[in-house]
């Protein structure tokens, strides 16, 4: 523990939205999402020191032990990182707006759906302005009260969770991060993201008359090519529910490119 930077707000028995983000990119050095490795060991001796009030021994078998312990319980996706969704599960927030979402946005077709509500122009992107909106909207389905100012944190605090250019706006990507790990379809995505000219090709290839749209089967076809393309497993109830959660995007059963080019390309269209 020696020689590393005191963690803030570990010790406090609840959390706002502003010191839950400190802690997390306190935690987060590398700015990639997660906290892991070496950010991950710091966290836990840290987390462990401040919820019992003295320095841990980092090379006490014990914590080893109690790590383990630690992962098993709050790495949904055993994948040996935390992510922000994880870590809103570990730390005492007052008025958890990261659970609140996740109550009421509570699978990925509610969130697709709420994202097609709020990109209203189709960008790919959600501006600063329709996020206040979005999140007054939630707190309201939520019954929880708020004021101006409160709407503000928390509007701020999801901004710089994920606008990582400071361009005022977020991605798809980025604002699916608050789902639960096992709703989170657009992470099952990360391995298999195409180029722009890739998702062209296989657009075409679907969209067989040119009209600028597919429909329901031929999404499932087109998820199914791309998951044995990319040699990766997936069952008919997860196709059933990526296809479902996608369609949300669509306009009466017309899934159209720009929709999903959100969602299957690296980048968002611009």
């Amino acid at each position: 523990m020696a020689g590393l930077q005191q963690a803030p707000h570990l010790h406090l028995a609840e959390l706002t939205a502003s010191q839950f983000l400190d802690v997390w990119r306190h935690f987060d050095s590398d700015g990639n999402g997660y906290i892991e490795g070496k950010e991950l060991e710091n966290f836990f001796q840290e987390l462990e020191g401040a919820r019992k009030g003295v320095g841990v021994d980092s090379k006490n078998d014990i914590l080893g032990d109690k790590m383990k312990e630690f992962m098993h319980k709050y790495d949904r996706n055993a994948d040996g990182k935390i992510e922000m969704a994880e870590l809103a599960q570990i730390l005492p927030m007052e008025e958890n707006f990261l659970l609140c979402f996740r109550q009421h946005v509570g699978s990925s077709s509610e969130f697709m759906e709420a994202w097609r509500r709020y990109d209203t122009d189709r960008s790919g992107y959600i501006e600063a302005n329709e996020l206040k909106g979005f999140l007054s909207d939630l707190l309201k389905k939520a019954n929880r009260p708020y004021n101006e100012p409160k709407l503000q944190e928390y509007t701020q605090t999801i901004l710089r969770m994920f606008d990582m250019n400071g361009d005022g706006k977020l991605g798809l990507s980025e604002m699916s991060r608050l789902l639960p790990v096992q709703e989170n379809f657009l992470l099952k995505f990360q391995g298999v993201k195409l180029s722009l000219e890739e998702f062209n090709a296989i657009f075409a290839f679907y969209d067989k008359d040119g009209s600028g749209f597919i429909d329901e089967n031929e999404l499932d076809a087109l998820l199914k090519d791309l998951y044995e393309k990319n040699k990766k497993e997936m069952s008919i109830q997860q196709l059933t529910s990526y296809r479902k959660s996608i369609m949300n995007l669509s306009d009466a059963g017309k899934l159209y490119r720009k929709e999903l080019e959100i969602v299957l390309c690296s980048e968002p269209p611009v």
